[in-house]
Parts: structure tokens; C-alpha cells; sequence
């Protein structure tokens, strides 16, 4: 189901208390002209599953955070941030994954120049 970011923390709030309690991943989709932000979840009981799609501009990449309804999105969202650019709003704390990159990089974003000079942090 594609829905707007605004309605995103309600609706997954709304899928949680209807069984989909299992966040199985979060990730991001490059279309070059938008970003498309894809939430897997799981309704264990019944064995089913249902995709949220957020789609937003690539110059205004920022989702809200989803730690208070599955707090099992925090490795996903770190990795929306540091892989794709992408901010998650409402976070406390921003600790990177993988690499110390100084925030002007996004590795899986279609424009990324691989063979470009990146700075990372000390």
C-alpha cells in the first residue's frame, strides 16, 4: 500500500495493533526521480504479510522514525541514513553502521560517483 510519510507512524501504528507485529525489513528504492521507502511487515498468527510504500523527493529525503511502534527499525533506519541519504526524523541518536562518512555520500543512490574522493571522519 503506498501511503504519504505523514500518515506513516499511524499506519504502522493501526498494522501493529492488527497483528503485524513483525518488522521484517526496511529499505529504499533509487527511481532517480523519487525515493521509494519500503517497510515489510508480518502478521505471524495468520501468516501474512503487507508492504507500506513511502515515496518522497530525493532533495527532501527524510522519513519519521518507526523505534516507538517496532523498535526493531533501528538498524533498518540507521541504514536508510547512511546508505541512501535518507534522515529519519524523531531519532535521538544517529550512530552509523558501517563507515564514517562525513554526510555528503550516499552509496546506494544512483548519482553516487564511485571513484570520487570521500572524506571520512578520523
Amino acid at each position: 500500500m503506498k501511503i504519504d510519510r505523514k500518515d506513516l507512524t499511524q499506519r504502522a501504528k493501526e498494522l501493529r495493533a492488527q497483528g503485524y507485529s513483525y518488522l521484517v525489513k526496511i529499505t529504499a528504492v533509487d527511481y532517480e526521480k523519487y525515493l521509494e521507502v519500503v517497510y515489510l511487515l508480518r502478521d505471524l498468527e495468520h501468516n501474512k504479510d503487507e508492504s507500506v510504500e513511502v515515496e518522497i523527493d530525493p532533495a527532501d529525503a527524510w522519513v519519521p522514525t518507526l523505534i516507538d511502534a517496532f523498535p526493531a527499525a533501528d538498524w533498518y533506519e540507521r541504514e536508510l541514513f547512511e546508505m541512501f541519504g535518507i534522515q529519519i526524523k524523531g531519532r535521538h541518536a544517529e550512530r552509523l553502521l558501517l563507515e564514517k562518512w562525513n554526510g555528503k555520500a550516499a552509496p546506494l543512490r544512483k548519482n553516487f560517483v564511485w571513484d570520487a574522493p570521500y572524506e571520512t571522519e578520523a
